[in-house]
């Protein structure tokens, strides 16, 4: 499915260039969509939009203290909250992974 079909289908408009540009200069590897964001019950008035982060090998221990910021500095990419994260409980990661929606994948030629 293309970006611009993925975004049709949102409650929320990505700009996946700015996305795409926020994730090389973090060196995120893959950024997906989870949560309400992605169901019927999302209010884009009050719900956050939950983020899955996977970094390229060390990029995340390489950022120090600069990663604290980094939900913050998507936030202003998409418009709204946004809660990230980058480690999920061993028991949920399955959960999350088979419904999430990526919308950057930098591995992806």
């Amino acid at each position: 499915m293309s970006p611009a079909g993925i975004t049709a289908e949102l409650p929320i408009p990505i700009d996946h260039e700015k996305v795409a540009e926020f994730c090389r200069a973090r060196g995120i590897q893959k950024l997906s969509l989870f949560g309400s964001v992605l169901r019927d019950d999302f209010d884009p008035a009050r719900s956050d939009v939950d983020v899955l982060a996977e970094f390229a090998p060390g990029a995340a221990q390489r950022a120090g203290w600069d990663f604290f910021a980094y939900g913050g500095q998507l936030a202003a990419v998409l418009g709204h909250r946004v809660d990230f994260c980058t480690n999920l409980r061993p028991w949920l990661r399955p959960l999350v992974e088979k419904r999430a929606l990526v919308i950057y994948d930098g591995q992806t030629p």
